[in-house]
């Protein structure tokens, strides 16, 4: 079994000899990716001694490349916001060249609020200290442009798995603590959430490790 320490040094071993690495956690929605990859920074950063401000490694979401909802209203898909075309992924994966190749200066990324349900520009940053780089989101390994272009940026893609039921009740959760009615949130968990699943799931064996 794999433990928390176990992976702290997995992903900590992935950074010698080379001055930054991406290190991809990927899933379907609710499978925990959120809390493995902020867990494992927090516990690399512990590992490592970093200094307050000077962090060895940083969370980077995908989320931030949300489309904006009236972007989404204009091209009609606003009802399956979440889906893979709902996303600026041209944007993702340049992002993603960006902060492999411009270590000697911050860069700024995009957050996402779920308050409000819209992205939030240069709200995260990426310091010259960061050598780990954890980059989180649901579509890292899907075979379609531009998508297609991350597994090659990444050191090592972790898929995170968790019970098909344990999901649901992840989502339906969220989307109650954010605003829907616990039956729209049962709905869009099975119905929306459910086709994101199918597509994503499909990827799990182009992982490196299934956490």
């Amino acid at each position: 079994m794999t433990t928390e320490g176990d992976l702290t040094r997995r992903a900590i071993g992935l950074i010698r000899g080379v001055e930054r690495v991406l290190l991809g956690i990927t899933g379907s929605p609710g499978s925990g990716k959120t809390t493995l990859a902020r867990q494992l920074v927090a516990d690399i950063n512990a590992e490592l001694g970093a200094e307050s401000g000077a962090p060895a490694a940083v969370y980077l979401p995908m989320d931030g490349f949300h489309l904006a909802n009236s972007t989404l209203d204009r091209l009609g898909i606003h009802d399956r916001k979440g889906a893979v075309d709902t996303f600026d992924g041209w944007g993702f994966v340049a992002l993603l060249r960006r902060v492999l190749a411009e270590t000697d200066h911050t860069v700024y990324a995009p957050s996402f609020d779920r308050n409000v349900d819209e992205g939030v520009a240069g709200e995260i940053d990426v310091p010259a200290s960061a050598r780990i780089v954890v980059v989180e989101g649901n579509y890292l390994l899907i075979d379609q442009e531009p998508w297609s272009q991350i597994r090659e940026l990444l050191a090592e893609a972790w898929f995170c798995d968790a019970p098909e039921e344990e999901r649901l009740r992840r989502l339906v959760d969220r989307h109650t603590r954010h605003g829907r009615s616990p039956e729209a949130a049962e709905a869009w968990a099975r119905t929306v959430d459910g086709a994101n699943a199918h597509l994503i799931q499909a990827t799990r064996a182009s992982a490196d490790l299934t956490v």
